[in-house]
């Protein structure tokens, strides 16, 4: 995996322009913060629920043989953005817990809402697993 940042541009803080990598690519699909056994929400708090949905994206990446230094994208899309904005160094530490110092390229979206009524947050991913032998 090679991280792409052109020249003369500042450097981004918590995720990446761009990556380049090579193997087998794994699509994951919009993970929200739910139990994903029982598909049931524990909390209503935005960084509980992001801390989930990135968790629930690693168990799809580790049950594809993968880590999350896998992942070479991230789009979040998230329902308020002063929420959003206020938890910042929460969900940064959040983040964290999960992924470590990883930083793939991310995209951030406000929408009007998600399928899921109490979802907060909703995270897909692609993921490129090394080449099997």
């Amino acid at each position: 995996m090679r991280f792409v940042e052109p020249e003369g541009w500042a450097r981004p803080s918590g995720y990446a322009n761009g990556v380049a990598a090579r193997g087998e690519v794994l699509a994951i699909a919009g993970q929200i913060g739910w139990n994903p056994a029982t598909c049931k929400f524990e909390s209503d708090d935005l960084v509980t629920q992001a801390r989930t949905a990135l968790e629930n994206v690693i168990a799809v990446v580790r049950a594809a043989g993968g880590g999350p230094e896998h992942v070479t994208r991230l789009t979040w899309y998230i329902v308020d953005r002063d929420a959003y904005n206020a938890a910042l160094r929460a969900l940064g530490a959040a983040y964290r817990e999960v992924f470590g110092r990883h930083y793939p390229a991310m995209t951030l979206l406000v929408v009007a809402g998600l399928l899921e009524p109490r979802a907060q947050v909703e995270i897909e991913a692609t993921a490129i697993l090394p080449e099997r032998s």
